[in-house]
């Protein structure tokens, strides 16, 4: 049987005083709206797209946010399109963090109506996602690209193994603790750490497990259980302990590093090993909906936005136009 980490906090009940009580009602909604977004990386992306609309509208106080209706957001729009020609999934991100936090604000009557609602927003593709992937031999040359003599390289080796035979997203990778590698049903697998809070077990390939353990064995940091499973090799210039858990954002360098030192087209990056991992598992005949939990997806149509199977490069109609 196996355990659950503690993946969520211990609820504390307490008794709280009129005065906190009444601290908290004095918090602006706009402060609760950002504080309920669970990831910190969407809250700082919101927080930026709301403040860059502000600046364009001259908007300096909650109150005259409050004032705000259709017109505005629609030459902020038009602003963003025409004249600083922004891409249209840039535009769309920027109007769903305001039409975010008027929908929170309606929600709680402190508006009447959410302004950005009819505000008609750029088309993008729905059938196919940006995301560059390898090829099945790409992949298979970054697996082996890292040492497996040096503890460096057997991270890399890890962590690349994560990434493109299970998934998962860079700063899932980053969260790993040591304790998150166990056994379920007699399966090697993962205790993975999801966008929004959600903690999930999920099976894991043998090649994935042994280049674990292989990694933990070296470093002797094995029985540490409650520790960053993959750390730092060098400080960051701010001294910060190496025995802290990587930054997502290295994760993204130690892809990029292995990609150029095979001499791999540019435009890859960390997510790239995610959607490589979705058509390659679909293309080797997977169900789509055992991928779409694997990788954490709410919904199926997010997971086929990553599947490349429906567009192969070598039937490019280009080719059979010969002259």
């Amino acid at each position: 049987m196996t355990t659950k980490p503690d993946c969520f906090p211990t609820t504390i009940e307490a008794e709280v005083s009129a005065s906190v009580l009444d601290s908290l009602a004095a918090i602006p909604e706009e402060s609760v709206w950002l504080a309920k977004l669970k990831s910190r990386r969407t809250r700082t992306a919101y927080r930026r797209d709301v403040e860059d609309f502000m600046k364009f509208a001259g908007i300096t106080a909650s109150e005259q946010l409050h004032r705000v209706d259709h017109r505005p957001v629609i030459a902020w729009e038009s602003h963003m399109r025409e004249y600083q020609q922004l891409k249209a999934s840039t535009i769309r991100r920027r109007l769903a963090a305001l039409s975010s936090l008027y929908k929170h604000l309606v929600q709680h009557s402190v508006v009447p109506i959410n302004p950005v609602r009819d505000v008609e927003r750029p088309r993008v593709s729905r059938n196919q996602g940006k995301t560059l992937a390898f090829s099945q031999r790409q992949a298979r040359q970054l697996l082996d690209a890292p040492s497996p003599h040096t503890i460096q390289g057997m991270r890399d080796r890890a962590i690349l193994a994560i990434g493109l035979q299970v998934g998962l997203r860079r700063a899932e990778i980053a969260r790993l603790l040591v304790r998150d590698l166990h056994q379920n049903r007699g399966l090697d697998s993962i205790w993975v750490n999801r966008k929004g809070g959600a903690c999930e077990s999920v099976a894991i390939h043998p090649q994935v497990a042994n280049r674990i353990r292989d990694y933990l064995r070296a470093t002797g940091h094995e029985n540490q259980t409650e520790t960053a499973m993959f750390r730092p090799f060098r400080g960051n210039g701010k001294g910060g302990p190496l025995n802290r858990a990587l930054h997502p954002d290295a994760v993204n360098r130690i892809l990029k590093k292995y990609s150029r030192g095979l001499k791999l087209p540019a435009g890859f990056s960390a997510h790239s090993m995610r959607a490589t991992f979705i058509t390659t598992a679909l293309d080797n005949g997977a169900n789509l909906e055992d991928v779409q939990r694997d990788v954490g997806h709410a919904d199926p149509s997010t997971t086929k936005l990553y599947d490349r199977r429906g567009h192969n490069p070598e039937k490019s109609a280009s080719f059979f136009a010969s002259y």
